[in-house]
């Protein structure tokens, strides 16, 4: 059964790991998809943090859009799927790189993320979608 937008919506903004997707850019390969940490808040743009010389990024950058997938699979099978354009990609700021990594660390791990983790990235940018296609669907209104 398919969520209501507030449902949705409201999925969404809990703190899921996410499947992006992103276009490889060759005919003979499928879309780039990895798993990542990402920001959003009812009726918002959808935020994501990589580093600007990733494969990933650049991807990105090439095709405008991407899309994100998150599920769970208790207490009922449930999925939201977006899709949409890229609006802006700017670098990271501090602020930024920590909201994203304690939305997902406890305390004393996003500590020690910034400390040992985060030092070996190269430069990050912030890239922001806009939502325009939505599939979703909880399982459990079969029941």
């Amino acid at each position: 059964m398919p969520l209501s937008t507030e449902e949705r919506e409201a999925f969404l903004a809990e703190p899921h790991i996410g499947a992006l997707s992103v276009a490889s850019g060759a005919a003979d390969r499928a879309p780039l998809t990895v798993p990542i940490w990402y920001g959003y808040e009812p009726g918002g743009d959808l935020w994501i943090t990589t580093e600007r010389d990733s494969r990933k990024y650049r991807l990105i950058a090439a095709a405008g859009r991407f899309s994100l997938m998150v599920d769970r699979v208790e207490p009922t099978v449930r999925y939201v799927s977006v899709e949409g354009e890229v609006v802006s990609a700017e670098p990271s700021t501090d602020e930024e790189l920590h909201a994203i990594a304690e939305r997902y660390l406890a305390p004393e791990a996003a500590a020690a993320y910034f400390e040992k983790v985060l030092p070996t990235f190269g430069p990050s940018v912030t890239v922001r979608l806009r939502p325009r296609r939505w599939l979703s669907a909880d399982m459990g209104a079969l029941v």
